[in-house]
């Protein structure tokens, strides 16, 4: 299995940090943001990686990761010349898949959740996605995933009134060799981006889709500066113990 970290977008809710420097770049106590999701990586037995983000950026990246050895880590590089969403970030990694499985994180998620059991279990599925959630007091203003006992996605909406669950869909991902071929039959959403939410919901009318619910704590830092300076809070507690 290989890694894909999504490191692009603008960032315009934590202007001005981020008008000169990305947000997977902001330092979460004492290191870059970018770290965690790649420690992530090698923790789940993953040593090649890619990690995909916009023209302006990319030799920031490369200046800072390099080839990635001080981490144990293979990392690779692809530019998304224009931003026309997450899956077709993921797109850009089919060659480099080379048909194999895939872990994506948005490199902006700060977590506790080990994923190399469920990395450990899916290696051995021959087809499907799964999803990973969390349960947090105000789903509705992401992704709300609804599952069963067995952890089977029946449906995820996004930003709904009535949410039916607690459970929110993170920015982790694994999925199987098909993916590239799904990211083909999307179209684009009203906002003229390829939706990553699209994408798993064709996994899911196909009954090919499952969700973990993560332990501990997650942090899409990117939300808001309240959100970063509570992964900075947490990241320093964690340290500190």
């Amino acid at each position: 299995m290989k890694g894909v970290i999504l490191a692009g977008g603008t960032a315009t809710r934590l202007k001005p940090l981020t008008s000169v420097v990305n947000k997977h770049l902001l330092p979460v106590y004492n290191q870059p943001v970018i770290y965690y999701p790649l420690e992530k990586m090698k923790q789940a037995g993953i040593k090649d990686v890619l990690i995909t983000t916009g023209t302006e950026h990319t030799g920031q990246f490369m200046n800072l990761l390099r080839s990635g050895s001080k981490f144990g880590l293979k990392i690779s590089y692809e530019v998304q010349e224009q931003p026309r969403g997450l899956a077709d970030a993921v797109r850009l990694a089919e060659d480099f898949s080379d048909g194999e499985p895939i872990l994506v994180i948005l490199g902006d998620n700060v977590f506790q959740h080990n994923l190399k059991p469920a990395v450990a279990k899916f290696k051995k599925q021959k087809r499907g996605a799964k999803i990973f959630s969390v349960p947090i007091k105000n789903p509705g203003q992401y992704g709300v995933v609804e599952i069963d006992k067995k952890g089977r996605v029946l449906s995820i909406e996004e930003k709904p009134k009535k949410p039916k669950s607690y459970l929110v869909q993170t920015g982790i991902y694994l999925y199987d060799g098909q993916v590239f071929d799904l990211i083909k039959k999307l179209k684009p959403s009203p906002r003229g981006e390829l939706e990553i939410t699209d994408l798993n919901n064709l996994y899911l009318a196909k009954g090919e889709l499952t969700c973990e619910v993560m332990k501990g704590w997650w942090v899409d830092v990117g939300t808001s500066f309240d959100e970063l300076l509570r992964a900075n809070q947490l990241v320093a507690k964690e340290i500190r113990k």
